[in-house]
């Protein structure tokens, strides 16, 4: 890769992790919900001038279906899920749990698109749950089972959006499928938030954490994502999951004044080898 395109990859993780830091900072003070409808209404409307475009408005149609299920799979559902996760989470265990979803993508893809898997990549498919057992013990102050659970399960609606990518939507145009998808899925969203909206104004750090949330760490990082993608491809592109959780833990810890501890840190590196393990190349 060029430095051009390592540095937007780093970019997009630091951006990325820091989604976690600001989703703890807001949920509490606006509600899961309603911070999700407003986070990614506003990341749509980043796209929308883009797909209005004619090159962009002819794949509308033919894509509507992939884009409704992404809408709910990939963006509010797993969104949502973090969101109320953070109410008994550090974000750093968010951002951690959040890097679960390469192996547990692995997974799914042995048993619905019926892909190979290697010794080594077995070996970090259970690597990552025992990473996850780790971070999961009730010995571990930093989360509740809860939240953890909410973690993971936002973790499988991400694999499962990968997959089904690959298997239904490979030739699609990401640019189309990953934007609408953001929009709609405010909209798919917005029934549930809009009647869970606070009962009082926001406070600015809130406002500012959700401005943040909407335009930069969702509209400004997919934009960078999909551009990502069509100049290294998606696998090397897929490689900014093992620097988010390091980035989150190292947000967490500057401006949140997060702890990092023993169990923490024992988690984090068996969920990243786990990871790794399970992302070598597949058997032939």
């Amino acid at each position: 890769m060029h430095i051009k395109d390592w540095i937007v990859l780093i970019f997009l993780a630091a951006i990325w992790s820091s989604a976690f830091m600001f989703i703890k900072i807001a949920t509490p003070d606006m509600g899961a919900t309603f911070l999700v409808t407003v986070r990614l209404l506003l990341a749509g409307i980043i796209f929308v001038p883009f797909l209005l475009q004619a090159k962009y408005r002819k794949h509308f149609r033919s894509q509507f279906q992939g884009i409704l299920i992404l809408a709910v799979t990939n963006n509010a559902l797993p969104f949502s899920l973090f969101s109320y996760a953070s109410l008994g989470a550090n974000s750093n265990m968010l951002a951690i749990l959040n890097g679960s979803t390469a192996f547990i993508t692995m997974l799914i893809a042995y048993f619905w698109l019926k892909e190979k898997i290697s010794a080594l990549q077995l070996f970090g498919i259970v690597l990552g749950f025992v990473g996850i057992l780790v971070l999961v013990n009730p010995a571990n102050a930093s989360t509740t089972l809860l939240s953890s659970l909410a973690c993971l399960l936002g973790a499988t609606c991400y694999s499962f959006s990968g997959n089904y990518i690959q298997k239904y939507a490979k030739d699609s145009n990401k640019f189309v499928l990953i934007g609408w998808s953001l929009f709609f899925g405010g909209l798919v969203i917005a029934p549930i938030g809009l009647f869970n909206m606070p009962d009082h104004f926001p406070n600015t750090n809130s406002i500012l954490s959700v401005l943040w949330l909407g335009l930069i760490s969702t509209g400004l990082a997919y934009l960078a994502y999909v551009r990502l993608i069509e100049r290294i491809g998606a696998v090397r592109t897929s490689t900014v999951t093992y620097l988010i959780p390091a980035f989150g833990i190292l947000w967490g810890a500057l401006f949140l004044n997060e702890i990092i501890t023993l169990i923490i840190i024992i988690g984090f590196l068996l969920v990243m080898a786990g990871t790794y393990f399970a992302n070598t190349s597949k058997p032939s």
